[in-house]
């Protein structure tokens, strides 16, 4: 539990840092205040996903071997 934990806070420090910069640097380009308006949204973004890595993380990963567990069947 303390490796799915841990995982869940590195991605999520990784991927609402690099979509929040993205969306807000598209949205209002390097402004004065930029780094409030991108540390600000990146600190609620970042309170949202890790619940939800978290709790969606383990069923996407058992679809994910559900998936790759049938037999490869070629088209």
């Amino acid at each position: 539990m303390k490796k799915k934990f841990a995982f869940a806070l590195i991605m999520g420090v990784i991927t609402t840092g690099i979509i929040s910069f993205t969306v807000i640097f598209v949205n209002i380009g390097f402004k004065p205040n930029f780094l409030k308006i991108w540390s600000k949204s990146w600190g609620l973004a970042y309170l949202v996903v890790i619940p939800a890595i978290l709790i969606i993380g383990p069923r996407i990963q058992k679809l994910v071997d559900w998936l790759f567990d049938k037999k490869d069947i070629e088209i």
